[in-house]
C-alpha cells in the first residue's frame, strides 16, 4: 500500500484502481467460480457480456459455464447433460435446444376422444418426445409396476448446432412412418401447440422433393418453370407481392386445412426400420446396463434420423433392407407440384366418372380405392371453388367470406411442408379444463401448479376404483386407471380442492373429459370415519386429513353429470381417497412421475399421423387401443403384467408349462374358452377369446402349441 502523505502515490493507485477492479479482476477469477456466479445471470446478461470485449468473450465461451446454464435450465440432471453433451459441438449449442424446447415440457391434452388424450412430453436423447398415454386397466401389479402403454405422438431432436428437427409419427396400412418437419415458433408461454402447413420462399442451393405423382418432373425442369414465371418481376416485387398474399393456415377451411396435411404427411413420409424404431428414451438409470445400452442405442439413433431428416429415404413397405434406409431426399415439397396434383385430379374427374363408370366400380372395391377416390374429389372441390369462384367470393359480404382462398395460400411461396407452431393463446376455462376449438389440430397444455405448503395436493394424480387399491379380483382381473388433475379454487373466501378427470381407462367413457370427479372443501373437515381398518398389506390405515365434498354422479345426460356427498380422506404413504357417503363406492389415488412411469411402459402402435397428433373426431369409446373393434377387453389384453399373468395359468393348464401344482382339479377340467372366459370376466366375445388364446400362444410359445386351438 502506498504511502498516504506522497500525492504521486496516491494518483498512481487511483489510476490503477479501474483496472484493478474491472475486467482483469473479473478475467482473473477461476472458471468454476465464474460458472457459478453465472447461475445468477439470465441468458441475455451472459450474450451481452460475451459483447463487451475479446477477453470477455473467450471467457463467455468457457465450456463450464455453458454447462451451469444448461444445469439452470433445469430439464434434465447435470449427469444426463454430460451425456447429451456427445450429441452436440458444445454446451452452447445443447443450452439453445434446451431453452427452446422447455415451453414443450409437460402435459398436453385434447377434449377427444372422451376418454381421455393426454400427451406428455418429456426429454428422451438430446430430444424432446411426446408420449399419448392409452386410456387402459391396471393388472394386479398396480400402476408403479405394471407397465403403461402409450404410443409415440412426435419427436423434437436437437441437432449438433442446437437447431431443432420435427418428426411426427404415425401408423399406415400396418407400417411406422416419421413425417419429418420444421419448429416453427416456440413461445415461452405456450398454452396451444399446431399441426400446421406453411408455404416458404426457395433457398439458394436447398434441395426440394418433388411429388411423388409427378416424379417424372426432373426438379430443375421445375425449378425453370418457376423461375421462368418469376422473370418478368424484380426481386423486390416478387418479395412484396408474395407478402401481400401471405394467408395464415388457420385462416383456411377446415377442409382445406385437412387436406394439405393429410397430402403433405404422405409425400414427405419416411419409413421406420428397426434400427430407428426405438428405443425413444433411455430406461430408469437403476438399471446400469440397460441404462448403457439404452444410451449406445439412442446415439446411434438419433445418428440415422438426423441423416433421413437431411437427406430423406424413400422405400417401400415392405423393403426394411437397412441399406435402404437412408437415401436422397428432402422434406420441403414444391409447391408447383402441388398446384399440378390439383389440377391433375380435376382432369382425371372425367376419368374416374367415365361413361361405363368401370374404373369408380374398381376403385370402390377397396378400401385404398375409396380413399384415393375422395382425396381427388375433395380436392377437385377445393380446387374448382376456390379457383372458378374466386371473383365472386371477393365481391361477397364479410360475413360470406370468412375462410381464406386455397389458391391464395398456396401462392404464398415455393414450397410447403408441416410446421410445428407453439403459441399462446387467450382461452377460457372451467374448473382447470381449456376451453377447445373443435377444428384445430392442435394439443392444449394443461397448467401443471408445484405443491406448495398451502396447496399441497395439486398435481397430477393417478388411480382405480376399489379397496384395497389395485387388487383384482376372479371375475375382473383388471381395474380402468383414471388420470386427474387436482387443482385448488378460491370463490368467496372458500378453498376448494378440484378434481379434474384428464384419462378414463373404461371401456366405454362414463363421464365427460375434463369434468371434476370430485370437489371438497379443504377448510371444512369431515366427520365421517373411513370403512376399512386395514390396507392391501395387511397394515392398519391411519387418517390423517378428511374433508367434506361432492363427488360425480349420474344427471342430466352424459354432459351435465349431478353429484352427490362424500369425503376426501388422506392416508398415509401419501394416497388419497373419496368415498361417495351413499353408494360407499371409493376412489383410490396416488401422485404419479409420469416420466418414470413411461420409461417402465410398452409401446404401442400410433395412429395415423394427422388424429395420431390430434383426434378431433367424437368418440366415447378407445380410439387408442390396438384392437379398435374390440375395445370392450382390448385393455385386458394388453395389460402387460396381467396379461402374462393369466397366460402363464392357462399354460400351466393346458400343459404348456409343467407346473400343474397350482391348478385345481376343477380348472383343468375345463375347455379353454370357458377357462379363458372366467379369467376375463363376461365382457369379451368367443371370437375374442380365441383370438386372445392366439395371441398368447404365439408370444409364449412362438410356433408350437397350436394343437390347443382346435379344441376350441
Amino acid at each position: 500500500m502506498g504511502n498516504l502523505n506522497n500525492p504521486e502515490e496516491q494518483i498512481t493507485d487511483t489510476a490503477m484502481l479501474p483496472e484493478t477492479c474491472g475486467s482483469s479482476l473479473f478475467l482473473a477469477l477461476p472458471d468454476d467460480v465464474f460458472a457459478i456466479i453465472s447461475r445468477s445471470l439470465s441468458l441475455k446478461d451472459i450474450c451481452n457480456l460475451s459483447r463487451c470485449c475479446k477477453s470477455l468473450s473467450a471467457l463467455v465461451a468457457s465450456e463450464k459455464i455453458w454447462l451451469s446454464q444448461c444445469d439452470v435450465v433445469g430439464i434434465v440432471p447435470t449427469r444426463d447433460l454430460v451425456e447429451w453433451r456427445e450429441g452436440v459441438v458444445s454446451y452452447k449449442a445443447l443450452c439453445r435446444f434446451l431453452v427452446r424446447v422447455k415451453p414443450l415440457i409437460g402435459i398436453w391434452v385434447h377434449q377427444n376422444p372422451e376418454l381421455g388424450n393426454v400427451v406428455y412430453v418429456m426429454p428422451g436423447f438430446v430430444s424432446v418426445v411426446g408420449c399419448r398415454i392409452i386410456p387402459q386397466e391396471l393388472g394386479p401389479l398396480g400402476i408403479e409396476d405394471g407397465p403403461i402403454l402409450w404410443a409415440p405422438v412426435f419427436e423434437i431432436i436437437g441437432d449438433f448446432d442446437g437447431s431443432t428437427t420435427f418428426l411426427l409419427h404415425g401408423r399406415e396400412k400396418g407400417c411406422d412412418f416419421l413425417y419429418p418437419g420444421l419448429v416453427e415458433s416456440v413461445e415461452q408461454n405456450c398454452n396451444v401447440l399446431l399441426l400446421e402447413v406453411e408455404p416458404r420462399e426457395k433457398r439458394n442451393g436447398c434441395k426440394l422433393l418433388p411429388s411423388k405423382s409427378f416424379t417424372h418432373h426432373s426438379t430443375e425442369e421445375i425449378s425453370r418453370k418457376v423461375c421462368r414465371s418469376n422473370s418478368g418481376l424484380s426481386r423486390s416485387q416478387q418479395v412484396a407481392g408474395r407478402n401481400e398474399a401471405v394467408v395464415p393456415f388457420s385462416r383456411l377451411a377446415f377442409g382445406d386445412r385437412r387436406t394439405l396435411l393429410e397430402t403433405v404427411t404422405g409425400q414427405v413420409r419416411l419409413m421406420v426400420t428397426d434400427s430407428i424404431r426405438e428405443p425413444l428414451f433411455p430406461r430408469l438409470r437403476e438399471a446400469a446396463e440397460n441404462f448403457q445400452k439404452d444410451l449406445i442405442l439412442l446415439l446411434q439413433r438419433r445418428s440415422l434420423l438426423l441423416q433421413m431428416y437431411k437427406f430423406g429415404s424413400d422405400h417401400s413397405c415392405t423393403d426394411l433392407n437397412e441399406s435402404t434406409a437412408i437415401s436422397a431426399g428432402p422434406i420441403q415439397l414444391e409447391l408447383s407440384d402441388i398446384r399440378k396434383s390439383l389440377d391433375r385430379s380435376s382432369s382425371t374427374s372425367t376419368s374416374l366418372n367415365g361413361d361405363d363408370g368401370q374404373t369408380h366400380g374398381n376403385n370402390r372395391k377397396s378400401i385404398g380405392g375409396y380413399f384415393r377416390a375422395s382425396i381427388k374429389q375433395i380436392l377437385r372441390k377445393s380446387s374448382s371453388l376456390n379457383g372458378g369462384r374466386a371473383m365472386s367470393r371477393l365481391n361477397s359480404s364479410s360475413g360470406e367470406n370468412r375462410h381464406a382462398l386455397l389458391h391464395d395460400f398456396l401462392n404464398s411461396g415455393d414450397t410447403i411442408g408441416l410446421t410445428l407452431h407453439a403459441t399462446k393463446m387467450k382461452l377460457s376455462a372451467y374448473r382447470a379444463w381449456p376451453n377447445m376449438h373443435d377444428t384445430q389440430f392442435a394439443l392444449y397444455k394443461l397448467p401443471m401448479r408445484v405443491p406448495t405448503e398451502d396447496q399441497e395436493y395439486a398435481g397430477l394424480w393417478g388411480g382405480t376404483f376399489g379397496w384395497p387399491p389395485g387388487r383384482p379380483t376372479e371375475d375382473k382381473p383388471g381395474k380402468a386407471l383414471f388420470f386427474l388433475l387436482l387443482s385448488y379454487e378460491e370463490t368467496d373466501g372458500k378453498r376448494s380442492l378440484i378434481a379434474t378427470k384428464i384419462l378414463e381407462g373404461t371401456h366405454y367413457v362414463l363421464h365427460p373429459n375434463g369434468s371434476a370427479m370430485f370437489i371438497v372443501n379443504i377448510d371444512e373437515p369431515s366427520l365421517d370415519p373411513f370403512p376399512w381398518d386395514s390396507d392391501a398389506d395387511s397394515h392398519p390405515v391411519s387418517v390423517k386429513h378428511a374433508f367434506m365434498g361432492e363427488g360425480i354422479a349420474n344427471g342430466y345426460g352424459f354432459r351435465y353429470p349431478g353429484s352427490k356427498p362424500g369425503s376426501l380422506f388422506v392416508i398415509q404413504n401419501g394416497l388419497l381417497a373419496f368415498i361417495w357417503k351413499e353408494s360407499r363406492a371409493v376412489l383410490t389415488l396416488q401422485r404419479l412421475n409420469l416420466q418414470d412411469l413411461l420409461k417402465k411402459g410398452e409401446q404401442v402402435p400410433a395412429l395415423p399421423p394427422v388424429a395420431n397428433f390430434s383426434y378431433l373426431t367424437k368418440s366415447y369409446s378407445n380410439v387408442f387401443a390396438g384392437f379398435s373393434n374390440t375395445s370392450t377387453c382390448s385393455s385386458s389384453l394388453r395389460a402387460g403384467a396381467s396379461l402374462l399373468l393369466l397366460v402363464t395359468r392357462e399354460c400351466q393348464v393346458s400343459g404348456c408349462f409343467r407346473d400343474d401344482k397350482s391348478v385345481s382339479p376343477t380348472q383343468r377340467g375345463l375347455s379353454p374358452y370357458v377357462r379363458y372366459k372366467r379369467l376375463l370376466g363376461h365382457s369379451c366375445t368367443s371370437a375374442q377369446v380365441v383370438l386372445i388364446l392366439y395371441r398368447c400362444e404365439v408370444e409364449i410359445e412362438g410356433k408350437g402349441k397350436r394343437k390347443e386351438m382346435l379344441c376350441l
